[in-house]
């Protein structure tokens, strides 16, 4: 057997369906799946027996403990060359295994990951995250296109990676670590010499985060993820991989502007009054340009983020909501990696994670 399909699942039958079902469609068979339930309190049990005459599907349950150990206990339990990690939330073109097939037959290696996108029947805020994770006017555009896996050494990421499983098991799989596990993982594979290349052609359509509230806690753990990334692998963190926290800077910067000259407009004849100010007109006015100048660069790239979005969604309700997507996106992780780059860099404190016990939301 070649391929082994690693799942794992926590509380998303529905989710899992979608994915077998896609896996049953492929025209390359040459693989088994195999579904670790890690502690669910809906399990998919049901749903991985409807699809027992159509796959050679394995199904296993362990206690909650993360995505990296269901894993690696998925991976224990595999008898494929390769490994192929998916998330759950993932659902597979016909053409994914077939793609996967061709590249490895053409020009073999280690390890190996492809991009993702959005289906046509996620919802607008699916779409919308989807966007600011990939576009090229967010930092999601370093999740790897064509040019950038030919430039630079490319990173799977674990939504859509495989790996050759003597290499997983001579590497020991997913550490740890809560979150980022997927790039210590591709860190290490690269560090041990291990050849890793990117398939453009092995896309998947990726949910992501269901809403902004749960999008928010998954990047502001990136941003922290990136931090502890540099503390366990010195010199891996790229000018890139700081932009969301200047961006942030920025936005926060432009705030306190746009306030001082709103405080200027509002409180400017009250002060005339009390004899502390000058000409009321000319404050007012010198408030009004400082609120003019600090929106302006926001409204560009809002208006920017908008068009781009529109035009590659054909709609305009996911390009409004591109905006705050891409904001969102932006900003949560430049939060988290602030938070993290103080605690563990100035104050020297261990490895740490927030928002733990909602990491599948």
């Amino acid at each position: 057997m070649k391929y082994s399909v690693i799942i794992p699942v926590y509380n998303r039958p529905d989710e899992a369906d979608e994915l077998l079902e896609s896996l049953a469609h492929q025209s390359v068979k040459d693989f088994e799946v195999v579904i670790v339930e890690d502690g669910s309190t809906k399990p998919c049990k049901e749903v991985a027996e409807k699809y027992a005459n159509l796959l050679d599907v394995r199904y296993f349950t362990k206690s909650n403990g993360g995505p990296g150990p269901a894993r690696n206990f998925g991976v224990e339990r595999a008898q494929g060359e390769y490994v192929l990690i998916l998330d759950s939330d993932c659902v597979l073109p016909e053409g994914y295994m077939a793609a996967i097939d061709a590249e490895l037959k053409e020009n073999p290696c280690d390890a190996f990951g492809g991009p993702d996108a959005a289906h046509e029947s996620f919802t607008n805020v699916q779409k919308a995250i989807s966007y600011s994770m990939t576009s090229f006017f967010t930092t999601g555009g370093i999740r790897g296109g064509k040019k950038k896996g030919a430039m630079d050494k490319f990173y799977p990421r674990s939504f859509n990676m495989g790996v050759k499983r003597s290499v997983y098991n001579d590497l020991g799989g997913f550490s740890k670590m809560r979150f980022g596990e997927d790039i210590d993982f591709s860190y290490r594979i690269v560090e041990a010499k291990h050849s890793s290349r990117l398939f453009p052609e092995a896309w998947v359509w990726h949910k992501r985060r269901t809403d902004m509230r749960k999008f928010f806690k998954q990047v502001f753990n990136s941003g922290i993820a990136r931090i502890n990334l540099e503390k366990r692998h010195p010199g891996t963190m790229k000018l890139v991989h700081m932009l969301p926290m200047v961006f942030t800077v920025g936005v926060l910067f432009l705030a306190l502007i746009f306030l001082c000259g709103l405080g200027m407009m509002v409180f400017s004849p009250w002060l005339h009054d009390m004899g502390v100010n000058g000409e009321v007109g000319m404050t007012q006015g010198v408030g009004l340009c400082l609120c003019w100048i600090s929106m302006a660069p926001i409204l560009f790239y809002s208006t920017v983020l908008f068009v781009d979005s529109t035009l590659k969604n054909y709609s305009v309700i996911v390009g409004f909501l591109s905006v705050p997507a891409a904001f969102v996106q932006l900003m949560g992780y430049g939060f988290g990696f602030i938070k993290a780059w103080w605690l563990r860099c100035m104050l020297g404190q261990d490895e740490f994670t927030a928002f733990e016990k909602n990491f599948y939301d």
